[in-house]
């Protein structure tokens, strides 16, 4: 009896503070602190996962997976579509572009032909998938042994290096490739403060910082919370104003979080070398696709198809434009992900991109889109692309077998769709 009523209880209490879908919701977040905290505590052969390099390496090293699972999101809201040809897209983009430069031609006339060439592709693909009706698994297959078969055509089978040191600098990883410290000219004073020989500062902030604290890139992120503090506000003003429901603590819990998390990273970074080049290129693409999805009726297209095909090209929305659209900016943004990965790794072998689209497919799963369309947001990918940046950065730390480092990302991204199934056979 005492237990039925322990149990009865239970389940009022989470019933009554909607602890089930609380936990629904944010189960990968949970997931990304959880495992956070584990790579945290333990020390590998680089030092634990939160060291400011680390981060730093963590960005620079995941960039492709943020720009390419951004384009794959588009995909897979179309009716859980992939595109498993991107890796080699990736290749054979950056192959174009390393040879151009071996031969002199221009930094920005090659970076055009790259995303060209990546938004060629991506209409190519959309025509056959769109237009032809061929399923997009069997489509993107193709293009994933056409163009890695391109790749190796344009490379010779050889690596070819990139000696452009601007292309390196804007897109690259080196010590160059970061905002240079303008503060520190505009603000003479600083440069005494902000140095390992202030004792006071070598204290608050540690010695973890290369040679100098980097001043603007903490203003940045100074910048950034505050910016977005005041958008929040807005927000909840006129959703009271329009007499919209809406949770307040929440709203300010999620945005002191946000605030925080935004200046902690802002910190790390600033305690090494700066704000890299290559996060500019990652807030821009999430940014403007995050608008895209939300904002545009493109975006709400892009549901509709994931959602109920049928019915939304009965309501006059010509569903084969949005696969297109879908195919060609994923397209874009693998020409994109080639130019990162050539800066990074300065130059291409023939084997670069191979697994890319796994990586982005499994970003976009883990961080809650469906594998049946039509449910997907940026946020969650982001959470989803950090978390595995974060599992396999702090396995290569801890010195895990890469063997071993692929059973865990299987594991991981078989978890992630089990709750999508489960979730779905619940609603229904």
């Amino acid at each position: 009896m005492g237990s039925s009523a322990g149990k009865q209880s239970f389940s009022d209490l989470m019933q009554k503070y909607k602890i089930g879908e609380f936990l629904r919701k944010y189960t990968m977040i949970i997931a990304l602190v959880v495992v956070t905290i584990v790579f945290a505590t333990w020390k590998g052969k680089e030092g634990m996962i939160l060291l400011p390099s680390n981060i730093t390496g963590l960005i620079a090293e995941n960039a492709y997976v943020f720009v390419l699972a951004t384009g794959m999101l588009m995909c897979i809201l179309t009716g859980g579509n992939i595109d498993l040809s991107v890796g080699s897209v990736v290749c054979f983009t950056a192959a174009v572009g390393c040879v151009m430069m071996a031969s002199g031609i221009n930094m920005w006339l090659t970076v055009l032909v790259m995303l060209l060439i990546g938004l060629a592709i991506g209409v190519f693909q959309g025509f056959w998938i769109a237009k032809l009706r061929v399923p997009a698994f069997i489509a993107t297959l193709a293009g994933m042994y056409a163009f890695r078969g391109f790749s190796n055509v344009v490379l010779n089978g050889y690596r070819v290096d990139i000696t452009n040191q601007s292309f390196l600098q804007l897109f690259g990883n080196g010590k160059t490739s970061y905002i240079p410290d303008v503060m520190r000219s505009v603000f003479p004073n600083l440069e005494g403060i902000f140095t390992k020989e202030n004792a006071f500062l070598v204290k608050l902030i540690g010695e973890n910082f290369v040679e100098k604290f980097n001043v603007t890139c903490m203003s940045i992120g100074i910048a950034a919370a505050i910016v977005f503090i005041l958008v929040k506000i807005r927000k909840i003003l006129i959703q009271k104003k329009l007499g919209i429901s809406q949770s307040i603590p929440g709203q300010i819990i999620t945005m002191v979080l946000v605030s925080a998390l935004t200046l902690w990273i802002a910190y790390k970074l600033s305690c090494y070398r700066g704000f890299p080049m290559v996060l500019i290129w990652i807030i821009l693409v999430l940014g403007l696709y995050a608008y895209i999805t939300t904002k545009t009726a493109i975006g709400r297209h892009l549901y509709a198809v994931g959602g109920n095909e049928k019915a939304t090209a009965l309501s006059g929305v010509k569903t084969r434009n949005v696969y297109w659209f879908a195919y060609a900016n994923i397209g874009l943004l693998a020409g994109l992900a080639g130019i990162l990965t050539a800066g990074r790794a300065k130059g291409i072998d023939p084997v670069y991109g191979e697994g890319y689209e796994m990586d982005a497919i499994a970003s976009c799963f883990i961080g809650g889109a469906s594998a049946y369309g039509g449910t997907g947001k940026v946020s969650g990918m982001i959470i989803g692309a950090t978390l595995m940046g974060v599992i396999n950065k702090g396995m290569i730390i801890v010195g895990v077998d890469a063997n071993y480092q692929k059973v865990v990302k299987g594991i991981v991204l078989l978890i992630a769709v089990m709750f999508d199934v489960l979730s779905k056979r619940q609603k229904r």
